[in-house]
């Protein structure tokens, strides 16, 4: 992956706050692609070459996070 100030933003509204997911690469399809997802101060960064599978692996990591903090 190159690194370049090309990047895609998606934010998700929710009740405890929100879902922000930083998308970089996947350009051309099926190149190399990163994934940041972040709420309320805790984030997630996942690697991989399919775009959409990626980011709901960011997703379900990131609830997990939270689930393992509001279980402490």
């Amino acid at each position: 992956m190159r690194k370049n100030s090309r990047y895609e933003m998606i934010f998700i509204p929710t009740n405890s706050g929100m879902v922000k997911i930083y998308i970089y690469g996947f350009k051309p399809y099926g190149s190399w692609g990163h994934i940041i997802a972040s709420m309320n101060g805790l984030s997630v960064n996942t690697k991989g070459y399919n775009r959409k599978r990626t980011i709901v692996k960011a997703l379900a990591l990131l609830n997990e996070s939270i689930l393992n903090m509001k279980e402490e």
